[in-house]
């Protein structure tokens, strides 16, 4: 197996491989918190740490768990650290806790910590599975930092609750509302696609491609 380099870990989650910009998940959080740019930092740090600590011990207990029952156990694990974040949100920073709401919890189903245990934590190191989630959080926080600063921005005329002159007097609300989500979504993704020329991760098909070919028993 070819050896990747420790940078080339972390950076891909971030760029090659940003998990909403070009892997295309965890859209729903990605489309309902961001109208605030504070909301979108409080939920990427929640998923990082949730994504950080079940990288870890998937890690360490790769060669304990059987294949066959592999993704409740990463449930599980992924549903307590969910549980750990929520509960420190909720005492620390009750204001942040009530502007996520229920996508908190749903931390839980988000995809991209769940393809990561499965995908990466499940067949690598600890340290290797510490930077892939340390990458991948990242990517996932700065992307919709970026689509939640635009929204505020043009739909509160403010940034991080501090009021922009002219733009607070003449702000676009639609950008704060559903529609406005998906307008500012979509044109971010057209200009990742323009900057990197529709350079995405690409994927295998086929067994050879699928994670769980060795466990189905067809693998080819």
């Amino acid at each position: 197996m070819e050896k990747v380099k420790k940078t080339d870990i972390l950076t891909r989650g971030i760029i090659r491989e940003n998990p909403v910009l070009v892997l295309l998940l965890g859209l729903c959080p990605t489309l309902a918190v961001t109208t605030q740019a504070e909301n979108a930092i409080g939920m990427g740090a929640a998923t990082t740490f949730v994504l950080l600590s079940s990288n870890i011990v998937i890690s360490l207990l790769r060669k304990i768990i059987p294949d066959k029952v592999r993704i409740p156990c990463y449930i599980v694990l992924i549903a307590s650290f969910t549980v750990l974040a929520k509960m420190a949100i909720e005492a620390y920073a009750y204001s942040l806790y009530q502007a996520l709401g229920i996508y908190l919890p749903l931390i839980t189903v988000n995809c991209i910590i769940l393809a990561r245990a499965e995908m990466f934590a499940n067949r690598n190191n600890t340290l290797d599975s510490i930077l892939d989630a340390l990458g991948f959080g990242a990517g996932f926080t700065l992307a919709i930092l970026a689509i939640a600063s635009i929204r505020e921005i043009l739909g509160s005329g403010s940034w991080f609750g501090m009021a922009i002159p002219w733009l607070s007097e003449n702000n676009a609300l639609i950008f704060s509302l559903p529609p406005g989500g998906f307008i500012v979504f979509a044109c971010v993704l057209a200009l990742v696609n323009k900057l990197t020329k529709g350079k995405g991760a690409r994927n295998e098909s086929g067994c050879k491609g699928c994670p769980s070919a060795k466990a189905c028993g067809k693998e080819v």
